[in-house]
């Protein structure tokens, strides 16, 4: 067990895959889980899920494109939890096309969803965390955004732009005792990996290029996101963690 002295998390895109195994892991952990998604029945299904196995959590439907909409939240949850510890920056979308292809509409959509919210997240729940002089911040960026990828121009982009605010955040935060690290997955087997993993020739040619032969779990994520969360990580900031097979060696 991982040392955790009566924490509350936020983590974002907490309805499925990746951020669901995140959450749910946390809460094994005895922390309270606040579960974000922008649909109410997904993050609900997930904090139910949790509840019932004797966790503490608590589902909150929210667009996280809409920064007006965060700002709100925020208000609300201050009002239940009067510090929130940990945020877990991990929700995200796609809109994958070629650069000449890709609308405006599809560039503003990912990067408002997977960059920007990081930027309100972050700007509202970071200020009690420096105050109380203990935090810990989570993004869940994207070996796309390591290594870049065709056809993810604006996924990569935003990606990428969660390494550098992770980066920059690390070292403002850093004299306040809150710690700011990013996780980079590779391919996971998820809902937004499912055509990849089913098809035998995509996946075939995936996996060339991951000497570890296989697609992870998301629990593979949630183990080390979790073990960033804690105590015992309390020396570790600014940080990216490639889980990705192998693949950006």
């Amino acid at each position: 067990m991982l040392t955790f002295k009566n924490r509350t998390a936020l983590v974002t895109g907490a309805g499925r895959g990746i951020g669901k195994a995140i959450a749910e892991t946390l809460a094994r952990q005895g922390v309270t889980v606040i579960c974000v998604s922008k649909s109410a029945d997904s993050c609900g299904g997930t904090a139910a899920g949790i509840l019932a196995a004797g966790g503490k959590a608590k589902a909150l439907a929210v667009d996280v494109a809409d920064g007006a909409a965060i700002a709100k939240a925020v208000e609300v949850l201050g009002q239940e939890f009067p510090m929130i510890d940990i945020l877990v920056n991990n929700a995200g979308i796609t809109r994958d096309g070629l650069l000449f292809r890709m609308s405006e509409l599809d560039w503003d959509d990912v990067i408002a969803t997977n960059l920007t919210s990081c930027f309100h997240w972050t700007k509202l729940l970071g200020r009690p965390m420096t105050r109380a002089r203990w935090g810990r911040i989570v993004n869940i960026t994207s070996v796309s955004g390591v290594m870049g990828n065709a056809g993810q121009a604006n996924y990569s982009a935003a990606k990428a732009g969660m390494i550098g605010f992770t980066k920059s955040l690390a070292r403002e935060f850093a004299g306040r005792s809150v710690t700011v690290n990013a996780v980079a997955p590779g391919f996971i087997k998820t809902d937004m990996t499912t055509e990849f993993v089913n098809s035998a020739e995509v996946s075939a040619r995936i996996l060339e290029s991951v000497p570890l032969k296989r697609f992870g779990e998301a629990a593979d994520i949630a183990h080390l996101t979790a073990y960033l969360c804690s105590e015992e990580s309390s020396y570790i900031t600014g940080q990216v963690f490639n889980v990705d097979g192998g693949m950006a060696m």
